[in-house]
C-alpha cells in the first residue's frame, strides 16, 4: 500500500512526535509513505474567512497527489475534515471545479477527483485490519484503561467524512483494544476538546478540556489517547497550562494512538517522540508484559 502523507502545519511546528510515531509505525506494517514537498495547508484556517480560499488550497493539495496517482493520508483530523469537505464540494459543483481549475492550471494542476482523502485511524482498520495488526503486539498492555478522543471532525458531517457511527463510534476503540488495553466508556467522549476556542476565548477552551479531562479520570482512565494534533495540543500542552495556571487537581496524560501502537509493537521511546509529550507519559511502562522476540521493551 502507498499513500501521499499529508502532515498539515501544526505537526512538523508543534507536534513532531506525531509524525514521528506515525512514520515508525506506518514503517513497521510496511506501508509505503511518499512525501509532497509542495503540499500546502489545507485550508482549515480560512473555511470561515474566506470560502474559494478555502476550497483552491485544499485542491492544490489534492491535484498535487493526483499527479502522482496517490491517494491521501492524513494525520490531523481537521485536515482529514477539510481535505474531504473541499473534495466533496468540488465533486458536486462544476463550476466551481472550473473556476478552481482555471488557478491551478497556472501551475501545471488539475483537480479531477481522483484521489481519495483517508486519515491515519482508517487505513490501520479499513486497509490493515485488526488481525494483522495484532500480529504485530509484541509488547502487551495489562491493566491499562484508555479513555478514547474521537475528535470532532472526523466523524461530521457524517456524510462526508464516512468515517465512523458518528453517535456510537467503535473504531478507535478496537483500535486500542488490540495493544491489550481497555477502552473505557466515558459521558463526554464525544464532546469538543475546545481548541477551536483557544486563542479566542481562552478560559472557555480551557474550561472544556478540563472538564473531559476530569470526566476521562472519573471514569477510570490511566490515559487519554488522540489521534488529532489540535486534539493532543489541548489535552497535552493546554492541559500543561491548565495546570499550572488553574492547579487542577490530578492530570490525565495524552498519548497519540502511533505512540501507544509502537510502544505495543516493540518500537524504542526515542523514535516514538514519546519525551517530547509535554506531560510525561513514561509511565505507561509500569502496564507493559513483553512477549515474543521482536520487540526488546520500553527503550528509553
Amino acid at each position: 500500500m502507498k499513500f501521499a502523507l499529508f502532515i498539515g502545519c501544526n505537526i512538523p511546528a508543534r507536534l513532531q512526535q506525531y509524525e514521528l510515531s506515525a512514520r515508525a509505525v506506518l514503517g513497521n506494517l510496511n506501508i509505503d509513505i511518499i512525501d509532497i514537498p509542495e503540499f500546502n495547508c489545507c485550508g482549515y484556517p480560512m473555511r470561515n474567512a474566506d470560502f474559494k480560499a478555502f476550497v483552491l488550497l485544499s485542491a492544490r493539495n489534492l491535484a498535487l497527489a493526483e499527479k502522482q496517482g496517490l491517494n491521501v493520508m492524513t494525520l490531523c483530523q481537521c485536515c482529514f475534515g477539510s481535505l474531504k469537505k473541499a473534495d466533496h464540494l468540488l465533486k458536486g459543483d462544476a463550476s466551481l471545479q472550473n473556476e478552481v481549475n482555471a488557478i491551478l492550471a497556472k501551475e501545471g494542476l488539475m483537480y479531477v477527483g481522483n484521489s481519495e482523502v483517508t486519515h491515519f485511524l482508517s487505513v490501520l482498520y479499513n486497509d490493515i485490519g485488526l488481525d494483522s495488526i495484532k500480529d504485530m503486539i509484541t509488547n502487551v498492555f495489562k491493566d491499562l484503561n484508555i479513555a478514547t478522543h474521537y475528535g470532532c471532525h472526523a466523524l461530521r458531517p457524517s456524510d462526508i467524512m464516512q468515517f465512523d457511527n458518528p453517535a456510537t463510534p467503535v473504531l478507535f476503540d478496537q483500535l486500542v483494544e488490540i495493544t491489550g488495553a481497555k477502552s473505557v466508556d466515558w459521558a463526554l467522549k464525544l464532546e469538543c476538546c475546545g481548541a477551536p476556542l483557544l486563542g479566542v476565548n481562552d478560559e472557555l477552551s480551557m474550561d472544556l478540556a478540563e472538564k473531559k479531562l476530569a470526566d476521562g479520570k472519573q471514569a477510570g482512565a490511566d490515559f487519554l489517547c488522540t489521534a488529532c494534533s489540535w486534539c493532543q495540543l489541548q489535552f497535552d500542552t493546554v492541559q500543561k497550562m491548565i495546570i499550572e495556571l488553574r492547579g487542577m487537581d490530578g492530570h490525565l496524560p495524552s498519548i497519540l494512538f502511533p505512540q501507544l501502537l509502537g510502544l505495543g509493537m516493540g518500537i524504542d521511546q526515542e523514535a516514538l517522540g514519546i519525551k517530547m509529550n509535554d506531560i510525561d507519559i513514561s509511565g505507561i511502562e509500569s502496564f507493559v508484559t513483553v512477549h515474543g522476540f521482536k520487540g526488546s521493551g520500553f527503550r528509553g
